[in-house]
């Protein structure tokens, strides 16, 4: 039986299909979820994606985060689901508490778009198991309110428990605190991320396909 993973669609979703896609090339089956709905559908993972969701009202992530969907997301959350929020979905994730701090907009006001590299500092999370600390990544970014913050007290605790989960290679062109690309719960089932891995899943579409690993991990995860 193959590892079902859900990917959950928002008005405003616009990486669900490449998300979707990514899954299957991974090696799962890509279970499409409903914002609206209260059924994760038994999935053994989930990808919250990148877009705007609800057209980015208020804030970034604000009101998806109050979406039936993520009621069941964060309850599964805290049964050890593992999930994963990639650019809004990073946005989501942290609107609904599931992961610290805030996304806000870039240094210098502009909507960014261009590969980059990232380092892997976390390879013991759930969907970084097929990486190597130090492993550097050619990922594409595309964001708008892709600056990572957070208080002085949370970035030392994320930075002492090793819960940087990734971080720009060369200082983040959107001015992100300490250069964090991404970060996970103390349990490590939860990831969020501003790059878009699911871009990055083939040669022939993407500049690499670094960013398949974070889809095969979390499959040797759930059949471990």
């Amino acid at each position: 039986m193959s590892t079902r993973v859900g990917v959950i669609t928002f008005p405003g979703t616009l990486d669900d299909v490449d998300a979707a896609r990514a899954v299957r090339r991974a090696g799962a089956e890509a279970v499409p979820l409903w914002h609206g709905d209260h059924d994760l559908q038994g999935v053994d993972a989930v990808v919250v994606p990148g877009g705007f969701s609800y057209g980015d009202y208020l804030r970034a992530g604000a009101i998806a985060s109050l979406a039936p969907i993520m009621t069941e997301v964060v309850q599964g959350a805290g049964r050890g689901l593992p999930v994963l929020g990639i650019c809004n979905g990073f946005q989501i994730l942290c609107e609904a508490h599931l992961l610290p701090g805030a996304l806000v907009a870039n240094a210098g006001m502009h909507f960014l778009c261009r590969d980059l590299e990232l380092t892997v500092e976390n390879a013991q999370t759930a969907w970084t198991r097929d990486y190597t600390a130090g492993d550097r990544l050619t990922i594409p970014l595309k964001s708008q309110e892709g600056r990572y913050v957070a208080d002085a007290a949370t970035l030392d605790e994320l930075e002492g428990d090793g819960r940087v989960v990734f971080r720009y290679a060369e200082s983040a062109p959107n001015g992100s605190t300490r250069d964090i690309a991404g970060i996970t719960n103390a349990a490590g089932n939860v990831v969020g991320l501003m790059p878009h891995p699911e871009h990055a899943t083939s040669e022939l579409t993407g500049p690499s396909a670094d960013g398949l690993g974070l889809f095969t991990s979390v499959l040797a995860r759930v059949t471990a």
